[in-house]
């Protein structure tokens, strides 16, 4: 793995990556911090996996525009809560309150406190649409973790274990559900063959405008910081 750049105002910082996987070279930007990707494959020429990112500079660059400014989470700003905007409020007790539009964060540690409240949240509403649809499933899951994923939503691992980003519950609860399901039916099949849509359908209903939703707006669900002190 290397580091190259391409020209310009600004530069472009471009990761190098030989893969003996790769078959063809490919580009990947990433959503969280604008990374930008060159994998290629063993055989070829580090020149000619450079030419082809100046071929795509045009692409790259207007992908980096395009990306979602991250935004610090503090006191006064809003943020979705299961899809529906909520004011981040001081709260008057000692516990985290969600209310119709606001979320009240005690003072003190309040990104911690707040970030502990949401994935308590993820974890609730995942654990209980996944015990549904497992139960429609006709098949048990062994375990259900949360984290803070970068590059998958969810994830269902040959032992049936769930996996799942926490950041679903800043979406609608319809797409937190699409995911659950998702990777739920993975443990009747661990593909993406017609037989798994199948089963997705099955147990979750049409899943396109969720599937759509996601590909289209996912990105914007980690522009949120919550890594500093709120003021």
């Amino acid at each position: 793995m290397g580091d190259h750049a391409l020209p310009g105002t600004p530069p472009v910082p471009l990761t190098l990556r030989k893969s003996a996987r790769a078959r063809r070279i490919s580009l990947r930007i990433s959503q969280l911090d604008g990374r930008v990707t060159l994998t290629y494959p063993q055989g070829v020429p580090e020149a000619e996996a450079l030419n082809f990112a100046r071929m795509k500079e045009d692409w790259i660059r207007q992908h980096l525009e395009d990306r979602p400014e991250l935004s610090v989470v503090q006191f006064g700003q809003s943020i979705p809560v299961e899809g529906v905007a909520r004011r981040i409020v001081p709260a008057s007790g000692r516990r985290v309150q969600l209310g119709t539009d606001e979320i009240a964060v005690p003072k003190g540690a309040e990104a911690r406190r707040l970030v502990r409240f949401l994935k308590e949240l993820a974890r609730d509403r995942l654990t209980g649409a996944c015990d549904d649809y497992a139960a429609m499933l006709g098949r048990p899951y062994s375990s259900l973790t949360i984290r803070d994923t970068r590059s998958r939503w969810g994830s269902c691992s040959s032992a049936g274990g769930l996996m799942f980003s926490w950041r679903l519950i800043l979406a609608p609860s319809d797409i937190l559900h699409y995911v659950a399901a998702h990777e739920v039916a993975h443990l009747a099949e661990m593909n993406h063959s017609p037989a798994f849509w199948a089963q997705v359908e099955r147990i979750f209903g049409d899943y396109k405008d969720q599937r759509r939703w996601l590909r289209d707006n996912g990105a914007q669900l980690h522009q949120y910081r919550f890594d500093t002190a709120m003021s």
